[in-house]
């Protein structure tokens, strides 16, 4: 771009994909389609209250809950109340091609599973094609670090000059032990290569409590890695010998996303999930100075 600028993109054709939820097991439909420059990622609730869309913006005034899953809401416990789950995979997606401005209509209550990673959407995001738009984009920035802790896991935001990630885990497992992933040079490029085709993974001495609870309805050995006491289920095995750390690392960036505009610092987890990136996201708003890039 000209002066060094980067503008603001889109999507240069609409995209249309369907499956099922993952912890609904309900069969739903995805529409995305461009949106104008300032007008953020928004998921559209098809005909959610009385025939009528709802919009929810993808923003983190519009975190309704998150430990299994990153779930929005509109208009929260009121009667024209909707609610949009598991959106991490695709936020995480638009983030790392440099998507700014999209709608996404959805006709159920979570968006599809895929194969529990975010390579089904890389292809199809990038198969649609970027257009760029008469706006700049922006960016939010922070002057001083921030950091939680919460039954002995922790997560950091340090003042950097682009987005740098580390994340360790630590999991009592033969299969999982202590992993950690730092990420210093990360673009678009990076999460196609080492991230996006990371998979959601569960234990199965969990799945009857979760189905219980609601969760995991849709879960298989298609969209999850399914760990027993000894080893992996899955018949493929893993993608990456440390695909447990690099797929929490796409939740983080997904959750990152809802900040509304690429984040300049350095976010470290120990042991991390959802919720406590949530908390973050929510301090980070608080401090955050927006600013162009230029």
């Amino acid at each position: 771009m000209a002066g060094g600028e980067v503008k603001q993109s889109t999507i240069a054709r609409p995209i249309e994909w369907d499956g099922l939820g993952l912890h609904s097991g309900i069969p739903v439909r995805v529409e995305m389609s461009p949106s104008a420059a300032n007008s953020g990622i928004v998921f559209v609730r098809a005909g959610e209250v009385a025939g009528a869309d709802v919009e929810i913006p993808a923003l983190h005034g519009s975190l309704y809950s998150g430990s299994r899953a990153t779930t929005l809401a509109a208009n929260a416990g009121g009667a024209r109340e909707a609610r949009i789950a598991t959106v991490e995979h695709l936020l995480a997606t638009l983030y790392s091609l440099e998507i700014d401005n999209l709608r996404v209509r959805v006709d159920g209550p979570e968006l599809p599973a895929m194969d529990g990673s975010a390579r089904p959407l890389v292809d199809r995001v990038n198969a649609a094609g970027r257009e760029h738009l008469p706006a700049d984009r922006g960016a939010v920035t922070i002057f001083e670090s921030v950091e939680i802790q919460e039954s002995g896991c922790w997560i950091r935001a340090e003042p950097a000059d682009r987005l740098q990630l580390t994340y360790s885990i630590d999991f009592d497992h033969p299969m999982i032990g202590c992993q950690t992933l730092a990420l210093r040079d990360f673009d678009r490029a990076c999460f196609a290569r080492e991230l996006a085709s990371a998979r959601t993974f569960g234990f199965l001495h969990e799945w009857e409590a979760l189905r219980s609870a609601g969760l995991a309805r849709g879960g298989s050995l298609e969209n999850t890695v399914v760990l027993d006491d000894e080893g992996v289920l899955n018949e493929d095995g893993l993608r990456f010998p440390d695909e447990f750390v690099r797929h929490k690392v796409v939740d983080l960036i997904g959750d990152l996303a809802l900040l509304g505009a690429p984040l300049r610092a350095h976010v470290s987890v120990e042991g991390g999930g959802h919720a406590l990136h949530h908390r973050l996201v929510r301090a980070i708003a608080e401090l955050a100075t927006p600013a162009h890039s230029g």
